[in-house]
């Protein structure tokens, strides 16, 4: 699948934070450091496979996707992403 931010919310660097962010209308998440690395690659262009591909390449030797997987399925579920329709 290929996945995109829900609409009401906006993914970015917060310094005040030091840490990425979700922001929507009601206030903000604070997303921990491998959160930030995933959602900085959802682009609502890109297959889960090239990310978790991405990912491997920035952090070799480590097996990423079952992490990946797992965290874009609970940033679903959360409403935080969508399966952008084909």
């Amino acid at each position: 699948p290929v996945f995109e931010l829900a609409g009401h919310y906006r993914f970015q660097w917060e310094a005040a934070q030091n840490a990425y962010v979700l922001l929507y209308p009601e206030g903000m998440v604070k997303l921990g450091g491998s959160a930030g690395e995933i959602l900085k690659r959802v682009d609502g262009t890109s297959p889960v496979s090239a990310i978790v591909a991405d990912l491997e390449r920035s952090f070799p030797g480590v097996e990423l996707r079952r992490d990946v997987t797992d965290f874009l399925a609970h940033a679903r579920d959360k409403g935080w992403l969508r399966v952008r329709p084909a």
